[in-house]
C-alpha cells in the first residue's frame, strides 16, 4: 500500500506534461489544418500562378512543426505506459519481499499466482485509466476551445443581451412616418464592435463606417438605385438594412427599418449558389410554380443558358458554382430573388458581371416586367446609364461613407457633378435590344435533355477489408526502404520482451516451488529477486527499443503520406478539381491524415503487441499442457469467425460514417459562405433542418458502430471464459502437474483468453482506421498533370518579351469531352494590348482560351510564348511566367503584404508601386478612415473587403509578379466605370513596353482602346484586328455590339483615338 501511495503521483505528473504537449500539438495541428483548408479553397489560384512547389514546401514546414510535437507526445506516452506497467510490478515485488524477508513467511505457488491475478487486475485497470488519459486531455482541450469560441463570438446586435431591447425598439420607432417604412435615420454602422472588449477583435473585418446623418427612406413599390464609387459603402448600406452591421444611433429619433412582414430577398454581389441543381438554387426551398418559374427563367435571360447544359435546369452547379460563368451565377442569384414572393428585394450590383446584351435584357424584361411590378427594389449599381430608365429614386454615396445626395435621378445628377458627367457621357437613349438576345424560341424548353446533370461524382465507398495495396503503401512509408531491418527491430525487440515476460511469471512459480522441494531456510531470496529484477529490467529495455523503432517508422510514414497526398492534389488536373468538392479534399488532408497519425498507428502497434503476446502465452500453455492445443485452436477459430462477422459490419458502418461526414462539413461551409443571404431570406430554419438531417445520417451510422462493440464483446468473452474454465478443470481434476506449473498454465490461459477480445477489437479498429488509409490512397492515384523534367526547364533569360503565337489551337476539358476551342490561330506582338470579347454570353471560349494558354485543360496545336513552345516547358515554370487575374479574386488570410508577396520575394517599394499601378491610391487619401496599407489585415477570402477592392488587390498582386504576359479575365467587372478608367490608364502607363496584356471583358469601354480586339464565337475566332478596322465593317460583330451599347459615341471616339 505504501509503495502504491508513493508511486501514484508519478502518472499524474506525466499526465500534466501530456496535457501541455497536447495543447501545443493541437495548436500546430490547427495551423496546418488552417493552411491546408485555405490552400484547397484557393487551389485554382495556386495552379494558375504555378505556386505548387512553394505551397507544398509551406505545408511541409507546417507538417514538420506538427510532427515535432507528435514525437514529444508519443515519447511521453511511452513513459506513461512503462509507469502503468511498473507500478503493479514494483508493488508485487515489494509485497513478496516484505512477505518473505520481513515477515519470514513461506512463498507458495497458490499465494504467488493468486497474488499475481490480483496485481494483473490492478495493472489492467491502471492501463485502462491512464490509457484514456490522452483522450480525456484531448477532449478537455477541444471543449475549452469550443467554449472559448462560443463565449468570444461577436453576435449581431439583435442577439446581444445588452442591445436586444434597444435594437428591437429602434427597428420601427414611433418617429418613423409609416409602419412599413424602409430606411435609416441618424445612425452610424460598423462592421466590428470595438466598444466591447469581450468580443472578437476586428482586424479581419472591414475598417469602415457608414454614416447616415439625416434620413434615407426608399420608395415602396418602386425601383431605388444606390450609386457611388468603389469602396463608398454601397454594400454596407444593404448590410445595415439587413441588420448585419453594428447599429450606433446618433440620437433618440434614430432608426433603421426593414419591414419583413412581406418577406425580404437578397442577391449578393459575390453570387452565392449551393452545390445543388440550377432549379433548386432558384427555388431555394419554395414550392415549384411552373408558370412563375418559366417567367423567371425568361426574364432573367437564362433560357439560352439552360439549353447549353445536357440536363437543363437539373444540372448540378458544383461547389461554389464552378460549372457556371460569373454572369450565369449572377443571373441565378437574381432569379432566386425574383422567384420568391418577397415584397422587398435588395440587389447588390447584379448587373456588374453581365455584358451589354444581357444587362439590357434584364433591365427591359425583368426590372420592367410584371414579376417586379409593385415590389420594392433596392438596386446597388455602378452602371447608372444602363439602370437610369428604371430609377424611381436614387441614393448617391461619397467616398467617406456619407450620403452625397438623394431623390430623383435628375435631382441627384444636379447635385453630384461627377456622377452627372459620367452619366452624360454614357447616356444615350437605350435602343431596343433584339428580341433574339435570348436566342431561343419559346418551345425550345421542351427539347429533350441528355444526361442527369451530375457534376460531382458520388464518393466511392470501398468494400471488404483494407486493400493490401493501401497497407503496402503505409508499410513501405514506415520502413523507408529498409523493410527487413525495420521489422526485425520492431518484432525482434518485442518478441524478446514477451519472452522475458513469460519467463518472469515462470520464475516466480519456480521460486515458490523451491520452498516445497528444499528447506525454506536454504532458499536464497536475494538470488531469486535479482534474477527476476534483471529479467524485468531487460524486458522494459526491449519494449522501449521496439517502441522507439516503431515510433520513428510511424513518424516517417506520417511525413511521407502527407507529402505524397499534398503533392498529388496540387498536381491534379483542373477537371478533377472541378469534379471533386473541396470538402472531400480537406477531409483527406485533415481528418484522414490525423487518423493515420493517431488511431491507425496506435492500433497497428497494439495489434502487433497483442499478436506477439498471444503467441507467447499460447505456446506456454501448449508446452505445459499439450492436450489443450486443440481446444485453443478451436477457440481461436470461433473467435476469428465472430470477429470476421463483426469486422465486416464495422468496416461498412465506418465507411458510411466517413462518407456521411463530408456532406455535413460541406453543407456547413456553404451555409457560412451564404450566411447573409440565408438570414435575409429568413431561411435559417430550413438550413438548420437540412443540417440536422445530415448530422442524423452520420449519427445513425455512429450509433450502430458502437452498438456492434457490445455484440462482439459478449460472444468473445464467453468463448474466453469457456477456454479458461476448461483448462482449469483439466488441470485440477485430470492432470498430475505440479502446483507451480498448474498456476503458470492457468495464468497464461487466462491472459490468452482475455486477449482474444482485445485482439479482435484492435484488429477491427485497425481496419476501420485503414479506411482513412484507403481514402488517402485514392487521392494519391488521381489523374495528374505532366510532371516536371530536367528537359522542361526553360532558359534563364526566358521570357525576354511577351510575344505570343497561337497555331491551330484546339482544347477540351476531358479526353472524351467536346471541343471548346476549334483550331484558332492568331499572333500578338510583344507589348500589344489585346481585348477579347464575345458574341454570346456563354460558350464563346474566352475563359477556355486563357486556360489553354496555361495548359490547364487538354490542348492540341501549338502555343509559342517568346518563341518557345509552351508544351515543352514545365508547367510550374510556364505558369510562374504568365499571370492571370480570374473573374473571382481569391485572397488569403494575413496582411496585405503577405497577399501581394506570399513568399517574401520583393521589398515594400515594389509592393506599393503595384498598388499604385492597380489604382488603389487613386481611390483613397492619406487621411481616409480605414485606409488600406501593406499592414492591413485581410480576412480569409478577402471577406472584409468589397468585391471591387478585392479585384484591385488581385490586380496589384499580378503586377508584382512582373510577368511578360498578363491576362485580365473580367478583372474589373465589380469596379465602377471611373475607377476602371483609372486602372486601365495606370496599366497603360505602368506596364513595360514589352509586357503583353490580354483583357477579357464584357465592358466594351474596357477593351476599346486596345491595340487589337479578338472576338470569339462558339470557340472560333469571329474577328481579329484593330478596333478602328473592325468598326468599319458594317456587318461586323464588334460593330453590332458597340451600336447596341449605351455609350456608342464614346466607344467610337476611343477607337478613333487609338488609331490616330
Amino acid at each position: 500500500m505504501i509503495a502504491m501511495v508513493l508511486l501514484f503521483p508519478v502518472p499524474g505528473y506525466v499526465a500534466s506534461m501530456i496535457q501541455g504537449v497536447q495543447k501545443d500539438r493541437m495548436k500546430k495541428t490547427d495551423a496546418r489544418v488552417q493552411n491546408v483548408t485555405e490552400t484547397m479553397s484557393v487551389i485554382r489560384m495556386v495552379k494558375l500562378f504555378g505556386w505548387e512547389p512553394r505551397v507544398a514546401d509551406q505545408l511541409a514546414e507546417k507538417r514538420e512543426n506538427e510532427l515535432t510535437f507528435i514525437r514529444k507526445y508519443k515519447i511521453l506516452e511511452l513513459i506513461n505506459n512503462n509507469i502503468n506497467f511498473v507500478i503493479p510490478v514494483v508493488t508485487m515485488i515489494v509485497t513478496f519481499t516484505t512477505y518473505t524477508v520481513i515477515m519470514g513467511e513461506v512463498l507458495t505457488a497458490s499465494r504467488v499466482f493468486s497474488s499475481m491475478a490480483v496485481f494483473d487486475i490492478l495493472r489492467d485497470q491502471l492501463h485502462m485509466i491512464f490509457g484514456f488519459t490522452p483522450s480525456i486531455i484531448q477532449a478537455k482541450v477541444s471543449l475549452d476551445r469550443v467554449s472559448e469560441f462560443l463565449n468570444n463570438t461577436e453576435l449581431l446586435d439583435e442577439f446581444t443581451d445588452k442591445d436586444a431591447a434597444s435594437f428591437s425598439a429602434a427597428v420601427v420607432p414611433p418617429q418613423a412616418p409609416e409602419r412599413d417604412v424602409l430606411g435609416i435615420r441618424g445612425a452610424s454602422f460598423t462592421w466590428s464592435n470595438d466598444n466591447d472588449g469581450s468580443l472578437t477583435p476586428g482586424p479581419n473585418r472591414r475598417n469602415f463606417t457608414l454614416r447616415i446623418e439625416d434620413e434615407v427612406t426608399f420608395k415602396r413599390g418602386a425601383i431605388n438605385l444606390v450609386v457611388g464609387p468603389t469602396g463608398s459603402g454601397k454594400t454596407s448600406l444593404l448590410m445595415a438594412l439587413l441588420g448585419e452591421l453594428h447599429y450606433l444611433p446618433n440620437g433618440p429619433d434614430s432608426y433603421v427599418s426593414l419591414p419583413r412582414a412581406g418577406g425580404v430577398a437578397y442577391a449578393a454581389q459575390e453570387s452565392w449558389v449551393q452545390n445543388e441543381t440550377i432549379r433548386d438554387n432558384i427555388l431555394f426551398g419554395a414550392p415549384f410554380d411552373e408558370e412563375r418559374y418559366n417567367k423567371v427563367i425568361e426574364q432573367c435571360a437564362l433560357k439560352r443558358d439552360l439549353t447549353l447544359f445536357d440536363a437543363g435546369d437539373l444540372t448540378e452547379v458544383g461547389e461554389k458554382g464552378l460549372t457556371l460563368s460569373g454572369g450565369q451565377k449572377a443571373r441565378i442569384t437574381l432569379a432566386r430573388a425574383v422567384y420568391s414572393h418577397a415584397q422587398i428585394l435588395l440587389l447588390d450590383d447584379v448587373l456588374a458581371a453581365l455584358d451589354v446584351h444581357t444587362s439590357r435584357w434584364i433591365v427591359d424584361k425583368c426590372f420592367k416586367g410584371d414579376l417586379l411590378r409593385g415590389r420594392t427594389v433596392v438596386l446597388v449599381t455602378h452602371n447608372v446609364a444602363m439602370a437610369s430608365p428604371i430609377a424611381d429614386f436614387v441614393v448617391s454615396l461619397g467616398t467617406d461613407g456619407r450620403v452625397a445626395s438623394q431623390g430623383t435621378l435628375s435631382k441627384v445628377l444636379a447635385k453630384d457633378h461627377k456622377l452627372s458627367e459620367e452619366v452624360a457621357e454614357e447616356r444615350e437613349e437605350l435602343k431596343k435590344a433584339e428580341d433574339e438576345v435570348d436566342a431561343v424560341e419559346p418551345d425550345s424548353e421542351d427539347v429533350p435533355k441528355k444526361g442527369d446533370g451530375k457534376l460531382v461524382v458520388a464518393e466511392e465507398i470501398s468494400e471488404g477489408h483494407v486493400s493490401w495495396s493501401a497497407l503496402r503503401l503505409y508499410f513501405t512509408s514506415m520502413s523507408g526502404g529498409y523493410s527487413l531491418i525495420f521489422w526485425l527491430g520492431v518484432l525482434g525487440f518485442l518478441g524478446l520482451c514477451e519472452l522475458l515476460g513469460v519467463m518472469e511469471t515462470y520464475w516466480l512459480g519456480f521460486w515458490a516451488q523451491q520452498y516445497e522441494d528444499t528447506d525454506p531456510s536454504e532458499v536464497k531470496i536475494s538470488y531469486y529477486l535479482s534474477v527476476y529484477n534483471i529479467m524485468l529490467f531487460f524486458g522494459i529495455i526491449c519494449y522501449c527499443s521496439s517502441y522507439v523503432v516503431y515510433l520513428f517508422g510511424v513518424l516517417r510514414a506520417s511525413r511521407s503520406m502527407h507529402a505524397t497526398l499534398v503533392r498529388s492534389v496540387l498536381s491534379a488536373t483542373l477537371r478533377w478539381l472541378d469534379k471533386t468538392p473541396t470538402s472531400r479534399i480537406i477531409t483527406r488532408c485533415t481528418q484522414d491524415i490525423q487518423c493515420i497519425d493517431g488511431q491507425l498507428a496506435n492500433n497497428l502497434g497494439w495489434f502487433i503487441e497483442l499478436t506477439v503476446a498471444m503467441l507467447a502465452k499460447f505456446l506456454a500453455v501448449v508446452t505445459f499442457s499439450p492436450i489443450f492445443a486443440v481446444p485453443g485452436l478451436i477457440v481461436s477459430i470461433l473467435g476469428t469467425w465472430c470477429g470476421q462477422i463483426y469486422m465486416k459490419a464495422q468496416l461498412c458502418v465506418k465507411r458510411e460514417m466517413s462518407n456521411a461526414k463530408a456532406p455535413v462539413l460541406g453543407h456547413f461551409g456553404a451555409a457560412i459562405a451564404g450566411l447573409t443571404s440565408i438570414r435575409a431570406y429568413g431561411a435559417q430554419k430550413q438550413f438548420r433542418a437540412e443540417s440536422y438531417r445530415r448530422i442524423e445520417k452520420y449519427v445513425r451510422a455512429a450509433r450502430t458502430f458502437y452498438n456492434l462493440n457490445r455484440w462482439v464483446s459478449i460472444r468473445i468473452e464467453a468463448l474466453g471464459s469457456l477456454f479458461a474454465a476448461g483448462l482449469a478443470a483439466y488441470l485440477v481434476y485430470g492432470s498430475k502437474a505440479r502446483a507451480a506449473n498448474t498456476g503458470f498454465s492457468l495464468n497464461m490461459a487466462v491472459g490468452f483468453s482475455s486477449m482474444i477480445l482485445w485482439w479482435i477489437r484492435i484488429l477491427n479498429e485497425f481496419e476501420v482506421a485503414g479506411n482513412s488509409l484507403e481514402r488517402v490512397q485514392q487521392y494519391v492515384m488521381i489523374e495528374q498533370e505532366a510532371p516536371s523534367t530536367n528537359t522542361g526547364v526553360p532558359p534563364a533569360y526566358w521570357p525576354a518579351s511577351g510575344s505570343l503565337r497561337v497555331e491551330k489551337l484546339s482544347a477540351r476539358y476531358s479526353a472524351d469531352g467536346p471541343r471548346v476551342l476549334h483550331e484558332i490561330s492568331f499572333e500578338v506582338k510583344a507589348g500589344e494590348r489585346v481585348g477579347i470579347g464575345s458574341v454570346g454570353r456563354t460558350g464563346s471560349g474566352k475563359s477556355s482560351l486563357t486556360l489553354s494558354l496555361l495548359r490547364l485543360i487538354l490542348t492540341e496545336g501549338k502555343v509559342y510564348y517568346d518563341g518557345i513552345a509552351t508544351d515543352s516547358v514545365n508547367l510550374d515554370a510556364l505558369r510562374s511566367h504568365i499571370t492571370i487575374i480570374p473573374q473571382v479574386p481569391e485572397l488569403l488570410s494575413g496582411t496585405l503584404r503577405q497577399n501581394l508577396d506570399p513568399f517574401s520575394q520583393y521589398d515594400d517599394a515594389v509592393l506599393n508601386d503595384s498598388l499604385r499601378a492597380a489604382g488603389l491610391f487613386s481611390l483613397q487619401s492619406e487621411t481616409d478612415e480605414g485606409r488600406i496599407t501593406l499592414d492591413s489585415q485581410i480576412a480569409s477570402g478577402g471577406s472584409n473587403l468589397s468585391v471591387g477592392q478585392r479585384q484591385i488587390l488581385a490586380l496589384a498582386r499580378a503586377i508584382v509578379r512582373q510577368s511578360k504576359l498578363l491576362i485580365l479575365d473580367e478583372a474589373t467587372s465589380a469596379i465602377d466605370y471611373e475607377t476602371d478608367e483609372v486602372i486601365q490608364k495606370s496599366l497603360r502607363e505602368e506596364l513595360g513596353n514589352d509586357v503583353t496584356l490580354l483583357t477579357i471583358a464584357h465592358r466594351l469601354q474596357t477593351i476599346m482602346d486596345a491595340d487589337k480586339i479578338l472576338v470569339l464565337d462558339a470557340g472560333r475566332i469571329a474577328e481579329f484586328g484593330s478596333p478602328a478596322d473592325l468598326l468599319k465593317n458594317e456587318k461586323g460583330m464588334l460593330r453590332a455590339l458597340v451600336d447596341e451599347s449605351g455609350d456608342k459615341e464614346k466607344l467610337y471616339e476611343m477607337a478613333r483615338s487609338k488609331s490616330s
